[in-house]
């Protein structure tokens, strides 16, 4: 059950065109010991705090599962070039490991160039 639940939560959430904050979270089954790790970001954060307050709220608030940030950065969306910049970090939570985020997206946007550094802001 706990990893059927999990497998239904995207891996990956990020708007559609822009710079922004995102962050790494990892959700734990109540249940037993198995989680996943997704990637959100989104241009109206002005915080990454604020991106996990939301998301970790509406996935507890769903049931059976608990939340951690692992880290965050910034995401530079290109949708007209098909191409996603992942780097930087979190002030609140560090940096999040960008080459598990860049998986999460690559499995979303099959289609797009895709990199990560850890350089910049």
């Amino acid at each position: 059950m706990a990893a059927e639940r999990l497998s239904k939560i995207p891996e990956a959430d990020i708007d559609p065109n822009g710079v922004f904050k995102y962050v790494l979270i990892r959700v734990h089954s109540k249940e037993d010991e198995s989680y996943v790790d997704i990637v959100r970001g989104y241009s109206w954060a002005e915080y990454h705090a604020d991106i996990y307050d939301k998301v970790s709220g509406d996935l507890e608030r769903a049931g059976d599962v608990d939340c951690e940030c692992i880290g965050g950065g910034r995401i530079k969306h290109d949708s007209a070039e098909k191409k996603i910049h992942v780097y930087g970090y979190s002030m609140g939570f560090g940096r999040a490991n960008h080459s598990v985020s860049t998986e999460k997206l690559k499995a979303q946007y099959p289609d797009y160039e895709i990199t990560w550094a850890n350089e910049g802001y």
